[in-house]
């Protein structure tokens, strides 16, 4: 069952559909004078970004990483058609940042707070849009916050527990990348629809959108680099512990070995032996032992193999 949120401020009006029915874009295209072949886009997810212009709307489609949910997609996708004083947005799933956005609407439409909004339904794209990429500028943030602690917990010996944290982290920053890769294409060609549809004074409103995509493409390039050196100074850590454990493992056996043979050697009887039944045989041979193992330990002590 689909589910319709409608918000008005003054001439414009954005629509809302959560997992739109047939009969609801139908609804929406007798009552806004939709396109049709635009509002056969908003039932059926896409993979395509393409920008389309059908008559008097634009059509385009965004996608973005869906990092706080539990579902099994990796990625959330809104479909925008956009009219002179019409927003329609379609999603398949929830949208924390345009759940915020449509409070911030309902302000401005109690408060009169930005007239701006009300002048043509591109500027309330515009206020969207910029919303949804403030929370992937967010999202980042908390990536950044998250490999700090990484790096300070590998320097405190957790290099191990380190390893799947970093996995994780790697992965989550391949999804993001992957899922908003075609922003750009699309923004840049919305830029040249958009000139000619709502004037040549929104072309700083689209530049703008395409500057906050810029610094979140920037920050995942940054963080990109960071969580690479993290890595390597992990695995580099990792493996210097591991090789001194694997020295410490060879010298207790090369230690236990010796003694071995010693002890071999204090079993053999004979006559020449020169602590064989000696009353305090025992004890001479575990000090003799003793010893050599201490003075052994001490050398490879010496050589940092222990």
């Amino acid at each position: 069952m689909g589910m319709v949120n409608t918000y008005t401020y003054k001439n414009v009006t954005w629509i809302d559909l959560a997992n739109p029915t047939r009969d609801e874009v139908r609804d929406i295209v007798k009552k806004y004078d939709v396109d049709p072949i635009a509002a056969e886009e908003l039932l059926l997810p896409t993979m395509h970004s393409r920008v389309e212009r059908y008559n008097d709307f634009i059509h385009f489609t965004l996608h973005f990483p869906a990092w706080k949910h539990s579902h099994k997609e990796t990625s959330q996708e809104l479909d925008i058609v956009v009219g002179k004083n019409v927003l329609i947005t379609a999603r398949y799933d929830s949208i924390d940042a345009l759940y915020k956005f449509s409070k911030m609407f309902e302000v401005n439409t109690v408060l009169d707070h930005n007239n701006i909004i009300g002048e043509h339904a591109g500027y309330a794209l515009y206020y969207m849009v910029q919303e949804l990429y403030k929370s992937l500028s967010d999202e980042l943030d908390s990536v950044r916050d998250s490999l700090q602690e990484i790096e300070k917990k590998t320097f405190k010996g957790q290099e191990q527990e380190m390893v799947f944290k970093i996995s994780n982290t790697s992965r989550g920053l391949l999804l993001f990348k992957h899922t908003t890769a075609l922003h750009r294409e699309t923004l840049e060609s919305f830029a040249i629809v958009s000139k000619q549809f709502f004037g040549q004074d929104f072309s700083k409103h689209v530049e703008a959108m395409m500057g906050e995509y810029s610094r979140i493409e920037k920050n995942v390039h940054s963080l990109s680099e960071l969580l690479a050196e993290i890595r390597q100074t992990n695995n580099s850590l990792l493996e210097t512990k591991q090789n001194h454990i694997m020295l410490v493992f060879t010298s207790v056996t090369i230690i236990s070995s010796f003694l071995n043979i010693m002890a071999s050697w204090f079993l053999i009887d004979s006559p020449d032996s020169p602590i064989r039944h000696n009353p305090h045989e025992f004890w001479l041979a575990g000090l003799t032992l003793l010893t050599v193992g201490l003075f052994l330990a001490a050398i490879m002590k010496s050589k940092k193999w222990l």
